[in-house]
């Protein structure tokens, strides 16, 4: 086997510019903290039981409220209120997240950690 000529070192490919990807990274990264602080005042409601139960919860996951129609509490079914509680609390819960996510959606363009550590060059 012939040996090969080899002059200096091999080149390393050139990392991307990262300036401006920094740039976007701050700008992205501060229009998040915005996001966060506005989901605290935004609501989304949620209805159980046909609007027997209704519960408000903000962007952050915390019950603003909880409407429950009287007719609904009766002392010989607590097993059927506690179910109607649960799928409200859970149903409210994931609106409320799904909100969350779509704003942060908004901001990132749909990019996941893996796509922006990709850009850096990591």
């Amino acid at each position: 086997m012939a040996k090969r000529s080899f002059r200096g070192k091999p080149k390393k490919a050139k990392p991307p510019a990262q300036g401006g990807m920094m740039a976007q990274l701050q700008q992205m990264q501060e229009q998040m903290a915005a996001s966060q602080k506005n989901l605290e005042n935004e609501f989304v409601t949620v209805s159980s039981g046909g609007g027997a139960i209704t519960i408000t919860i903000s962007g952050h996951q915390r019950v603003k409220s909880i409407e429950i129609k009287p007719e609904v509490l009766d002392p010989e079914d607590v097993e059927f209120f506690q179910d109607m509680m649960l799928v409200a609390m859970n149903e409210a819960i994931e609106k409320s997240q799904e909100m969350a996510a779509g704003q942060m959606e908004g901001i990132t363009g749909g990019l996941g950690m893996d796509d922006l550590l990709g850009g850096l060059g990591l």
